[in-house]
């Protein structure tokens, strides 16, 4: 059985080769949020394209102003305003905050370091000013034609006004991976049931195809399969067209546990089958060849993904962060795969447990006072079925394989969620 680390770099090395095929689509800006660049975005001309005041205050020249001698008002600009100048020896021109400067200053001064009397300003001594301060120079971001974002930049709130900048009223993106999710077991019943005694609701369908919309993937939730192998056989022939296959349930090791040998009769060949980590020991990673329909229109990866994930919904959840997340990232056309982790400094005292890597739901504060880290704390669980603590954390503390335990003050990895 594999590491935590071993099978995240077979996953990792999988997701780097993978890519997607579809056909490219073109969205509206304000539809682009979540979505990943399938054509580079280029600045449309200098940015900025004019040299611009970074403060209010008055265009000079610095060496003038530098000498502390009164200047001349001139005149003023705001910004939306064209430039004016040429600003003339021994004259000051009064700016606002990205306002355009005149020809012939090199530097602004700041409102607050100027003393200003009938239309004369002067720098008060002993400040001096330098050449370019406060101003930022024509194409000082980028030039017309620079490429600003490249193929498989994910598209969030900065790329958004970026894009804007340079007058994208549409974008290039890749299609949404199709991601169809599977839950498995004799004992699940469908959300709006009342479960009788020994069953239960089926809690994976909706996170799964939460984290999948999250993660830039178009969820696709298959109606729950029996613990029978003809009943998944037929679920795994339903869910052949999509791009990642989910399966939670039946990847252990018991009578019952029919998923490995299910995806063997569909041809699937295993990466790994059980990584040493709690929660989520069982999980397994394969892949299966696609469809011929996709062959023929040489749509979809190269190959089609599956992971079975443990059927407790901390255990499924903590996979799927670790390990399908990467994938459908890759699958997405994007350039970063991996799950994000962060330091954070460890609130409690908490033990290891020998041979595994340990993911515990946990509390991060994420408001660290200044130069100190922010401070987590494990959340009380009672195993990897209990979905209240999960809900009650926003991130898992990581405690390596070969740890102990490890203190309060320590420096500590969380995934991120």
């Amino acid at each position: 059985m594999l590491s935590y680390d071993e099978a995240a770099a077979r996953v990792a090395a999988y997701a780097a080769q993978l890519h997607y095929c579809g056909i490219v689509q073109r969205v509206p800006l304000d539809q682009a949020q979540g979505r990943v660049l399938a054509s580079p975005l280029l600045a449309d001309s200098d940015q900025p394209p004019f040299a611009r005041s970074t403060r209010d205050g008055y265009a000079c020249r610095a060496a003038e102003a530098s000498s502390h001698k009164q200047l001349a008002l001139a005149g003023a600009t705001r910004a939306g305003q064209p430039p004016a100048g040429p600003l003339l020896p021994g004259t000051a021109w009064e700016i606002m905050t990205g306002a355009p400067v005149p020809a012939g200053a090199d530097a602004v001064m700041m409102l607050e370091h100027v003393e200003a009397v009938n239309g004369r300003v002067r720098l008060l001594p002993p400040r001096t000013i330098a050449a370019g301060e406060n101003i930022v120079a024509q194409g000082a971001q980028a030039r017309a034609g620079d490429e600003l974002l490249p193929v498989g930049a994910a598209i969030g709130f900065a790329q958004l006004a970026l894009a804007a900048s340079c007058g994208y009223a549409q974008v290039d993106v890749f299609p949404r991976p199709r991601v169809a999710i599977l839950s498995t077991g004799d004992e699940i019943v469908p959300v709006e049931s009342i479960p009788t005694t020994g069953q239960i609701r089926n809690s994976n369908g909706p996170m799964l195809a939460a984290l999948v919309a999250a993660a830039g993937g178009e969820p696709w939730v298959l109606p729950i399969a029996a613990d029978a192998a003809d009943a998944l056989d037929a679920a795994l022939a339903q869910a052949a067209e999509a791009d990642l296959l989910l399966i939670t349930g039946g990847v252990s090791a018991g009578k019952f546990d029919l998923v490995e040998p299910a995806l063997a009769r569909r041809g699937a060949r295993f990466h790994f089958t059980g990584v040493r980590m709690q929660p989520g020991k069982p999980v397994v990673f394969g892949e299966f060849p696609p469809s011929a329909t996709d062959l023929n229109q040489n749509q979809g990866p190269a190959q089609r993904c599956c992971l079975g994930l443990p059927g407790n919904p901390v255990s499924s959840a903590v996979t799927f962060l670790l390990f399908a997340a990467p994938l459908l990232a890759a699958l997405s056309g994007r350039l970063d795969h991996g799950p994000r982790f962060a330091l954070a400094r460890l609130a409690d005292d908490v033990k290891g447990k020998a041979g595994l890597t340990r993911f515990l739901p946990a509390s991060c504060t994420f408001a660290a006072t200044t130069g100190a880290l922010p401070e987590v704390v494990r959340v009380a669980w009672q195993g990897s079925g209990d979905i209240g603590a999960m809900a009650r954390s926003n991130c898992f503390l990581v405690l390596p394989e070969e740890t102990e335990v490890l203190h309060a003050g320590d420096t500590v990895r969380i995934l991120l969620v």
